[in-house]
């Protein structure tokens, strides 16, 4: 044998023992060996990887110390949604939640529970291939994530190749994992404390903590700070064959924890009180917990079951969130500021005197609405009561009233945007108030983003990080200023070259032939979605009739009622909307629903169908059958019931498929769908 077969032996032989010895101390808290014989074995590693750069691999236990900044966090999309999760606050949300699923699927009432804490940290999404780590992400916002996987590379108790010790089960090709970053308060303290002495800046808590150093273009930051992770969900689970998928949570976590991943100390519950026993103990002990806890998460144990329950929104109906009781605080309220969203609602806040909450120095506080200031009689310099609901949001319970000294003055509700200055607005028996500016700087990026996202205008390429740059360039001051940009402007920003200058360009053009139903809904007139804009067009056959249209005629549509009728009158009446109006007219943007001599039913063949659509699609994407199911009349829910029509199949199709056999849902392919809109 050649002496480098004999040394590159060796280096795998390192490897192999320093990753074992990283799984003994990061996960099990058990080492088998001291620090100066681990950094041996480092070393040693180290040096063979020196001589011979060309064997340096990504899963070396080297490379955990950060390899160089990509300089950004490029999107990825996840391979299946990475769902958030409802909330209780007390049983009764519980018993609630459980009256819910039961009677959609009466299985709920014979089930088991697992019940885990729920961690107050930063999720991502591990990839693996073959046993080997090849990708870390975010959570983002459930669809796809940033990557971050060079600085999660450096996270220790993270395995870079599967099995961690010998005997551990087999991998699948691949596996997609789901756990929590987070800093323990121990190491979290210990952290403060060095930098205290450094004469450095201090963090207030661990979770942003560890979320601020994950995102670190620096990976060898990263590596820096005491980062852990308990990883506790299987993302990809219809992949993997059914020999090695678990088919319970219980299962999951033994799995998991076989592989050699760290997992959450988790409760088996075999019914509904003990399951509701365990969350108790679980709050009791919240101040036990290494790490910084919000609540308990309750599982349905069996997987299979949870999938078929479905999703709402994006919460899974077979598993909850059961937040801890909040904490409190007394405080002095120093002011109501007044914030503008980006469909215009204003919202009051509270200026408070900072003081400490649940380990963070809280500043600010939500007032909910002006209607809630009123109710609870709270006035600027009162001395308030605090809580953080679900150790997140801290809100304002109340005033201490029997102490004030008469200095304490009423908040009255402003009657002009305290962005733009132009007249709000408050409907009848509706809490909130109104911006209805287009145009407001505190909602123009918010608005330009909703103008140009997918269904709406849908223009390819230009994200909310663009539309930030071209606002704060000066570039767009309304959502009609998208189709004034030049090539040139464009290059003037950073990240701009002529190929994707010329792109962006090109998508704005073509974005100028959209319908319009997709235009009325991209102005963000409040209370029209994509149904109601679809719904608009075959009353109002362009934009000019629709701004003519009075309330008492618009509340003739289906859907549409006195409030929502208001809102469009009073959106058409704004002097700076109808500049918006006219620049978009001037620059083409001015589509016409075409009127057709054929009967409403023929140009309507789906009229009154509902559809379900499961899996991937030959030829339509998901918005692409959405819009040509709803032009035809019919309407796309995203659960089963006895009332749909049909349900449309793909490959891959999910739990939406047994559910269609057992209410005995016809099902049909994208080519029936075309021949079902063809009468055929």
């Amino acid at each position: 044998m050649s002496t480098n077969s004999i040394i590159y032996d060796r280096l795998l032989q390192l490897r192999k023992e320093i990753h074992y010895h990283n799984y003994r101390y990061h996960v099990l808290d058990d080492p088998v060996i001291s620090d100066y014989e681990y950094d041996q074995l480092f070393l040693e590693l180290r040096k063979i990887e020196t001589d011979h750069p060309g064997w340096i691999t990504p899963d070396s236990p080297t490379q955990r110390t950060g390899a160089p900044g990509v300089g950004k966090f490029p999107k990825i999309r996840h391979p299946a949604p990475i769902l958030s999760l409802g909330s209780a606050y007390d049983s009764n949300g519980v018993l609630a939640w459980f009256d819910r699923i039961r009677k959609i699927d009466p299985r709920v009432e014979q089930t088991d529970f697992m019940v885990e804490p729920k961690i107050d940290g930063l999720t991502v999404v591990l990839h693996y291939l073959k046993g080997k780590y090849i990708l870390g992400t975010t959570r983002g916002d459930g669809e796809e994530g940033e990557d971050i996987s060079a600085n999660l590379r450096t996270v220790r108790s993270i395995p870079l190749n599967l099995p961690v010790s010998a005997g551990g089960p087999e991998p699948p090709e691949k596996l997609v994992v789901r756990g929590e970053a987070y800093i323990a308060i121990g190491d979290f303290d210990d952290l403060n404390t060095r930098l205290e002495k450094a004469g450095e800046k201090t963090y207030q808590n661990p979770r942003n903590t560890a979320a601020g150093s994950l995102r670190q273009l620096d990976p060898g930051l990263t590596a820096a700070r005491p980062i852990k992770i308990l990883v506790y969900a299987i993302v990809n689970r219809g992949e993997i064959s059914s020999k090695l998928r678990p088919q319970t949570q219980q299962e999951t976590i033994t799995y998991l924890k076989d592989l050699g991943f760290p997992v959450p100390k988790s409760v088996h519950c075999l019914d509904r009180d003990s399951m509701l026993e365990a969350c108790k103990q679980m709050e009791s002990g919240r101040d036990d917990l290494p790490f910084e806890a919000d609540g308990s998460v309750i599982k349905i144990n069996d997987l299979i079951l949870a999938d078929e329950l479905g999703v709402v929104g994006k919460d899974p109906r077979g598993a909850l969130a059961f937040k801890f009781q909040a904490r409190e605080v007394t405080t002095r309220l120093n002011d109501i500021g007044v914030n503008v969203g980006r469909t215009g609602v204003l919202t009051p806040y509270a200026i408070l005197e900072p003081i400490k909450l649940g380990g963070v120095i809280v500043k600010q506080a939500t007032l909910h609405n002006f209607d809630y200031i009123a109710e609870k009689d709270i006035r600027v310099g009162d001395l308030i009561q605090l809580k953080r609901a679900g150790d997140v949001i801290p809100y304002v319970i109340g005033p201490i009233s029997a102490i004030r000294t008469g200095e304490e003055h009423i908040f009255i509700p402003p009657q002009f945007c305290p962005v733009c200055k132009q007249s709000v607005v408050h409907y009848e028996n509706e809490v909130a108030w109104y911006c209805v500016n287009v145009s407001c700087p505190a909602q123009l990026i918010r608005n330009v983003e909703h103008f140009v996202s997918r269904g709406a205008m849908d223009i390819v390429g230009l994200g909310i990080r663009i539309v930030e740059q071209l606002v704060e360039a000066g570039l767009i001051k309304d959502v009609a200023d998208v189709y004034s940009l030049t090539r040139d402007q464009l290059l003037t920003l950073d990240g701009f070259a002529d190929k994707k200058a010329d792109n962006l360009i090109q998508a704005i053009e073509t974005s100028r032939r959209q319908s319009l139903a997709r235009l009325i809904f991209a102005l963000g007139i409040r209370g029209v979605g994509e149904v109601l804009a679809t719904d608009l067009t075959h009353h109002y056959p362009d934009l000019e009739m629709l701004a003519r249209a009075n309330s008492e005629d618009l509340q003739t549509i289906e859907g549409v009622g006195p409030n929502i009728a208001q809102a469009i009158v009073d959106w058409f009446k704004k002097p700076m909307n109808h500049k918006v109006l006219a620049k978009l007219r001037n620059a083409g943007v001015w589509p016409r629903e075409v009127k057709s001599t054929l009967p409403y039913l023929i140009l309507q063949p789906f009229l009154n169908m509902t559809f379900v659509v499961t899996g991937t699609l030959p030829t339509f994407t998901r918005d692409d059958v959405k819009e040509f199911i709803e032009s035809r009349g019919g309407k796309v829910t995203d659960s089963i019931s006895k009332k749909t029509s049909y349900l449309v199949l793909g490959e891959n199709p999910g739990s939406k498929l047994g559910k269609a056999h057992e209410f005995n849902v016809p099902i049909i392919d994208e080519e029936g769908l075309r021949k079902l809109s063809t009468g055929e």
